[in-house]
């Protein structure tokens, strides 16, 4: 009997996950301009990642959020979903999968309605294990920091690859096209900045937003980021970055400074920190409520945002228009390990693209051509999942590798991938050597500590 013809498709349903609120903002900028088909349903999928979730605020709790809650039909919990289990380290197995698809269909009344899932960062959890457990699913992914212009970490199931259709992005580097992903030619499309500002000047505007009357308008941010959780940095090594971050702030002559906090870090920091600006003779604000930086980007316009790699110094340069300096960025290129990192590439683009803090003011970066120098990482780091790279990698690298450029890459591993700028043929022989191996590691150790006492003497 010949199938019938004309009949109403099923309604989509859209499910939308997200674990914070910037990256909320991100949906919300990109619904308000359309990026997504009509669809009967849109559901707000909110998991919260922090390492004890029972300690840290969920998105979908956090000030200001009210005013994002009216673009979505729902808004559901991953982590009453899969409770007892953490959204980081959960995955379904291969058998329970039918199991759990029709769990979730059940708890979420999807009934036998068509998924459309729009999730981030989804070559780990949970994004990963929500599109293993809707196999059928077309898949966006959604990607609101600088890592999306780096290589997928890891090499991806193409069960779950192939079904990606896109990748939406902030255009935080004009010209800059992301490399996540497009082993599976998955293209990238660029989520409108004015509708993201707009979005952030609701948050900014609204009364569930904290106050922020006691934080001086045009004073220096500093941006803490909390790396010793990720185990690149020591814990007193970052509150050194800090206090360097103060003080070269005000060696340019900034009075007034507020410090943000990571919210996960430790009130000692903040405390030392006002030691250093009282011997200083500095004013400094330390904020202790969860506010978005671009919001305070939008209330107080600081003189000057300084940071580390985080993401929010190139929104703040880019949506902004706001000066910036990184500082401590040299001593991360060397500590990321391995060299796969997947913070390598957001490291190396704000070490090449934001001024130095010690170079002072009116200092801009070197041009590094930046498309070449991002293939070239990306293909030291992922050479196996990127091979079309490898010709990029050697151009780049034949042209301009020189002092510096080579903070980007390790001697060894262009050695390993035979890239120019490896150990000469005639020493191939030292990895081989005991004797020799065990002087070079002293020599390494003994550079790794002047290099220490060198970046934050």
């Amino acid at each position: 009997m010949a199938a019938r013809t004309g009949a109403p498709a099923r309604p989509r349903t859209q499910i939308f996950l997200a674990s914070t609120l910037y990256g909320a903002a991100t949906l919300a900028a990109a619904l308000d301009t359309d990026r997504f088909a009509p669809a009967a349903r849109r559901l707000l999928l909110v998991s919260n990642n922090a390492a004890t979730p029972e300690t840290s605020t969920p998105l979908d709790r956090m000030p200001g959020f009210e005013r994002l809650r009216g673009r979505f039909d729902g808004v559901l919990s991953w982590n009453e979903t899969i409770s007892p289990f953490h959204p980081g380290g959960w995955s379904p197995r291969s058998d329970d999968v039918p199991l759990w698809e029709r769990h979730l269909r059940l708890l979420w009344d999807l009934g036998e309605d068509p998924v459309e899932l729009v999730v981030e960062s989804v070559q780990v959890h949970p994004a990963l294990a929500l599109a293993q457990l809707f196999p059928d699913a077309p898949v966006d992914v959604y990607a609101d920091g600088l890592m999306s212009y780096g290589p997928t970490r890891s090499k991806l199931d193409p069960l779950v690859g192939t079904r990606i259709r896109r990748l939406l992005h902030l255009d935080l580097v004009p010209g800059l096209k992301p490399l996540l992903l497009t082993e599976f030619g998955v293209p990238s499309e660029t989520v409108s900045a004015d509708a993201f500002r707009a979005v952030l000047d609701e948050l900014a505007g609204v009364p569930g937003v904290p106050a922020l009357g006691d934080v001086p308008e045009g004073a220096a941010l500093l941006l803490g980021q909390y790396l010793s959780a990720l185990g690149i940095l020591t814990p007193e090594e970052e509150e050194e970055l800090h206090a360097r971050m103060l003080r070269g702030v005000a060696s340019r002559g900034h009075t007034e400074v507020v410090f943000k906090p990571h919210p996960s870090a430790p009130a000692r920091w903040s405390r030392s920190l006002e030691r250093e600006a009282e011997r200083l003779g500095v004013a400094l604000t330390v904020l202790d409520v969860p506010v978005l930086a671009e919001v305070l980007y939008r209330r107080t316009r600081p003189a000057l945002v300084v940071g580390c790699f985080s993401t929010a110094l190139l929104t703040a340069s880019a949506f902004y228009g706001l000066p910036t300096a990184r500082t401590g960025t040299a001593l991360l290129l060397e500590r990321l390990t391995p060299y796969q990192n997947s913070n390598r590439i957001p490291v190396t683009l704000v070490d090449a693209l934001v001024p130095d803090l010690a170079d002072g003011p009116g200092a801009h970066p070197a041009p590094t051509h930046l498309n070449g120098l991002v293939g070239a990482v990306g293909y030291a780091m992922q050479n196996q999942i990127y091979p079309d790279l490898r010709p990029v990698a050697e151009r780049y690298l034949a042209a301009h590798l020189n002092e510096r450029t080579r903070r980007y890459f390790k001697r060894r591993r262009l050695t390993a991938l035979a890239l120019p700028g490896a150990l000469p043929s005639q020493l191939s022989f030292i990895p081989r050597n005991a004797a020799v191996r065990r002087v070079a590691r002293r020599a390494r150790a003994m550079q790794r500590r002047l290099k220490k006492r060198a970046a934050f003497g």
